[in-house]
């Protein structure tokens, strides 16, 4: 396949907290997450944490390209959680965390996972594109969001309300996302298509998805029609002027799109 990738922090001079990377038959994206305060449980920080995921997963997708794509996201978790178990206190619900989306090419599918709200396209040859992402997360933080707009951003009741949001990560009856627990890949939302039906993947970030969901600027197949035709980085501007325009807090934003899919 061949694999185009876009990547902005969402500030200058911020360090971008997502990873993307591809082997020849997969590619991952990883969106990590933290809040204030959480430098202060874990000294290596949430792109240390997203950076070290992916790579793990990419290697061990590479070397055991038969293995279920939810075993492989387990092992890379537990991989990594046993390099800074020791010095950082990884079970606190404000220590680094991420979401990710997988695609791998195998006996003739595109096999994909999703942990999380990123979001994994499929664009279909017939009907729309098949949209996958898991909703929980949005879904629970809703009930905090009004809260938080009641109160200063950084102050010590806004840091209270993010870490009540957060205490329902990889909780029964919450949402999940790769942390320390391999347990929580069991609840990836996971599935296939066959390559042949396929025009094309796009793995993306909640702060690229955000064209779609959040600004409405696009639909689904608009976003697939562009990243044919110009590629990533096109969407990730797009997203940036509307962000100015509306006076939108910018997130980090990460596209990888794979095309040239092969049986």
């Amino acid at each position: 396949m061949w694999v185009s990738m876009a990547s902005t922090a969402a500030r200058p001079g911020r360090v971008n907290e997502d990873f993307t990377g591809a082997v020849p038959d997969a590619a991952v994206l990883i969106d990590g997450a933290g809040i204030p305060g959480t430098e202060d449980v874990c000294r290596h920080g949430v792109a240390w944490y997203a950076t070290r995921l992916g790579g793990t997963l990419l290697g061990l997708l590479a070397l055991a390209p038969g293995r279920a794509l939810p075993e492989a996201l387990a092992d890379a978790v537990e991989r990594v959680t046993s390099e800074h178990r020791d010095t950082c206190d990884v079970t606190d619900p404000i220590s680094p965390s991420a979401s990710v989306g997988i695609l791998r090419l195998s006996a003739g599918l595109a096999e994909y996972l999703v942990l999380g709200d990123t979001y994994v396209i499929l664009d279909r040859v017939e009907g729309a594109p098949l949209v996958i992402t898991d909703p929980r997360e949005v879904t629970i933080s809703r009930a905090y969001q009004a809260k938080l707009e009641t109160v200063p951003e950084g102050s010590a009741d806004h840091h209270r309300i993010l870490r009540a949001l957060r205490a329902n990560r990889n909780q029964p009856g919450g949402f999940w996302l790769a942390k320390d627990d391999p347990g929580a890949a069991s609840e990836a939302i996971t599935g296939s298509s066959p390559v042949g039906s396929l025009r094309s993947v796009a793995l993306l970030s909640n702060g690229a998805s955000r064209i779609v969901d959040h600004f409405g600027l696009a639909s689904w197949a608009e976003v697939m029609a562009v990243l044919d035709a110009t590629g990533p980085a096109e969407i990730i501007s797009r997203v940036r002027r509307a962000e100015a325009r509306d006076g939108t807090k910018p997130d980090d934003a990460t596209i990888t799109h794979c095309s040239g899919l092969r049986l």
